[in-house]
Formats: C-alpha cells, structure tokens, sequence
C-alpha cells in the first residue's frame, strides 16, 4: 500500500488495485515475458523447418523450450535486466539470456539459431500485437461486456417507464427509459464487434523487411511462407506482407480509433446518467460512511459517472496521439515508435478504471418513477405532434399551424388546454375520443 504512495502515474498508485490485472500484459515485465516467449516460438518453428535443428523438433524439446517462458519469472526478467546494462539493448539482452538457459540444457551447438536471421523488431512488433491480443480478449472485453450486460439488464427491467425525451434540452416527444438505455447497450455492441474484426498484425521479415539474411543463408528455402505460417498459425496474428523494418502499424492504429469510439459512446453514456441522477430521475444507493462532500452533509455525488469519463477522456487523448503517431516513420524506419509503444497500456489502464467506476455507477441507480411521471405530467404539450399527425390522416385543414397555436407559448399548457381545443375542432366524436386518449404517458412510439 505504501509503495503505491510513490508512483508517479495514479494507474500505479491511487488506482492500482483497479489496473493490476493489466501488469501482466503491459508492464515490463510483460513485455519481456512476451519477447521471450516469441523468441522461443520462433526457434521451435526454425527447427521444425531447418534440418540442422530436426533433432530438437519433437514434443519432449517443445516442452522443455517453451519451459523457458511458461515459468519465467521477476527473478529472470531482473537478470535480462543486468544484461541490458552491457548490451544498451533490450532484445539482444533476451537473446543473450535465452542462451545462457540453452547452456543449461546443453544446447551450445544450438544457440546461433536464437534470433537467427531477425531484427529487433520482428521481435517488438509481434509481442505488442500478441500482448495487446490477450489483454483486449482476456481483460477489455469482460470489461465491456460487464457494462453492456448491466445496461442491458436495465432496459429489459425499464422497457416498460414512459420518460419525457429531451432534444436540445427542451421536452420531445415521450420515449421509454429501457429504450434510451439500450441505445448505449446497441451502440456499443456495435463498435465491440467493428474492433474485433480489425486484425492484430504483426511485421516479421528481417532488418527490412525482405528476409535478406534468410534468403542469404538458405537461398532455396520459401522465407515468406515460413514467416506467414510463423506469425498466422504458431502466433494467432496476422503477418503484413510488405513492411519496412518496422510494422506498418495500420492495424493497431485502427484498433486504438476502435477503442477511441467505444470511449466516446462510454463518454455519452456517463453524461447522460450524470443529467438522469441532476434531473432526480434517479437516487443512489448510499453506503455506510461514504462522505459526498466535505462541508455538505446532505451530498450524495454521481462520482463513478464523473470519474468514468475523466478516465475515458485521458484514454482518448492517449489513443488518439497512438493512431496518429506510429504509422508514421521517417523512411525504412525510426526510433519514435519505440517510446510511444511502451504506453499502450496507460490507455488501457485509464480504461480498466473507467469500466469499473461505470459499473459501480450503474449499480448504484434507484429508479425515482415519481420524477419521470411528474415530468411527462407537466409537458402535456408535447402530445401536439401525435394530435396534429392524427388530424393530417383526417384531411384536417392546416393541423401543424393550430396546433403550433395552442402550444407555441409562455403559458403552461395542461390536460385541460388539451383536451378543450380538441372539443372546439369540427371533427367526428370518434376521432376527439383517440385525440382525448392520447396522454405524455402513452405517447411513446415502439
């Protein structure tokens, strides 16, 4: 608890009992781990296609290799550390700690072929991809859907609540309360689904992305085939035929200006329920020795709304400098992604921070139906498009002008201005019954 009382960044400290879950995926550590991990994957590939290496091709060596990253540990991940102290260099640290653990197992002759023929970032451009894979599918998603399925819930369980529509924050036409929830519930599952058929890609070629030190050394084998299979089947990602020697990071940059979408609906979303909580729509739950504010005894505050969207909105300026940022790259490359790529997981986490705080927010509502009804009592105007809509079927002379007449005015207009301008007009009694009938509480379309 104390150690969390010196970081710099709140994911780390203030609300590093929300964001842990996200260190495995973008800590250093992590990344580590993941470079480690592609770097064995690649050697038990190269040794199922290079004849030198056929004696390690069998489950038994497959097992023992993938050992080396299966139970790495912070312990191994410090001594890439001191590695990196004499090398300047993150990855060729891990390949030199990768040869340290084939002497262990006595693979000496073995070892040249660790990182055989690759650059850096064939190595950095496949463990983001993959690491940020996992995070979405094992700890963004539940998340979202966590929300979704709150909403969702709430709409089944308010189809039914006549609630006075708001557009350009003046009374509209009634709506019901579960349909205005499940537009959020609709929308993001919408973008949910466009953000999961956008591939996860990686580069895999070499200093240039054109295998010339595959080609050099075993002209007669196919080199893009090897990486295609690599990278598609043994990885889960999908390789980019044609890069420079980094990836081309369209992809990822599409994947942020997903997330970025989902934020901003999310960002709709808590503003609306901040207005619904203001409007007395709705109470919250009170918990036992929760303090709103500290001079007002009486507060109760929408704060997991309140701090949802901050959190969403310091994701988007993140994602947004992302997308912008690393498909862009001064000729066959520069340094500038690498930095940039080391904070994906600041988004994430302000993310992570957002979906719990909207949760709570969500399971904090008390339905206060008196206020909904209380309004719709008081804006029997906003039945004037239905009676004017019905007196168009009817051949009525001019219905839209007199009945911008009746409710274009300072003055209230009640159940009784109503229903006396519809007994003055020189129609059936049929037709002023269905007009009579007609109510702010059952004026709600489908």
């Amino acid at each position: 608890m104390l150690s969390t009382l010196t970081a710099i960044s709140p994911v780390d400290g203030r609300y590093r009992n929300k964001t842990e879950i996200l260190s495995s995926y973008f800590s250093e550590y992590a990344l580590i781990k993941y470079r480690v991990r592609v770097e064995i994957e690649y050697f038990i590939a190269l040794a199922e296609f290079l004849p030198q290496l056929n004696p390690l091709a069998t489950e038994a060596w497959r097992e023992r290799l993938r050992a080396i990253y299966r139970d790495f540990s912070l312990e191994d991940a410090g001594r890439i550390k001191e590695i990196e102290q004499t090398t300047n260099h993150d990855v060729k640290a891990v390949e030199y700690f990768i040869k340290e653990r084939f002497d262990r197992l006595a693979l000496q002759g073995y070892k040249e072929f660790i990182h055989f023929g690759l650059t850096s970032q064939d190595i950095n451009n496949t463990a983001v991809p993959l690491l940020l894979k996992e995070a979405l599918a094992e700890v963004y998603y539940p998340g979202l859907q966590q929300v979704i399925d709150r909403l969702k819930g709430y709409a089944e369980e308010w189809k039914e609540i006549p609630m006075l529509a708001k557009t350009h924050g003046q009374p509209a036409s009634p709506t019901r309360l579960g349909k205005e929830v499940m537009v959020f519930a609709y929308r993001l599952e919408q973008q949910a689904a466009l953000l999961k058929a956008v591939p996860l890609s990686a580069k895999f070629g070499g200093a240039t992305g054109n295998f010339n030190a595959h080609k050099i050394a075993y002209p007669a084998y196919d080199w893009s085939a090897f990486g295609r299979r690599f990278v598609d089947e043994r990885l889960g990602l999908s390789r980019e035929a044609y890069t420079t020697q980094i990836s081309n990071y369209d992809h990822l940059a599409a994947v942020f200006d997903g997330l970025k979408r989902i934020n901003t609906i999310l960002i709709d979303l808590t503003r609306d329920f901040w207005q619904y909580i203001s409007m007395d729509y709705f109470k919250q739950k009170i918990r036992p020795g929760e303090i709103g504010s500290s001079a007002m005894p009486h507060k109760v505050n929408p704060i997991d709304f309140e701090n949802a969207e901050g959190n969403l909105g310091l994701a988007n300026a993140l994602l947004g400098h992302l997308a912008q940022k690393l498909p862009v790259s001064r000729l066959q490359r520069d340094l500038t992604d690498s930095t940039v790529l080391r904070n994906i997981g600041v988004p994430m986490a302000h993310i992570e921070i957002a979906f719990k705080s909207a949760t709570k927010g969500l399971d904090k509502l008390l339905l206060n139906r008196g206020a909904l009804s209380r309004d719709l009592d008081q804006c029997w105007a906003v039945v004037a498009e239905g009676i004017q809509t019905i007196l168009r079927r009817e051949g009525y002379p001019e219905p839209y002008e007199a009945l911008k007449a009746l409710t274009r005015t300072n003055e209230e207009i009640t159940e009784q201005a109503i229903h006396t301008f519809i007994d003055g007009l020189a129609i059936s009694e049929e037709v002023k019954s269905e007009l009579r009938a007609v109510s702010p509480h059952n004026y709600t379309g489908i």
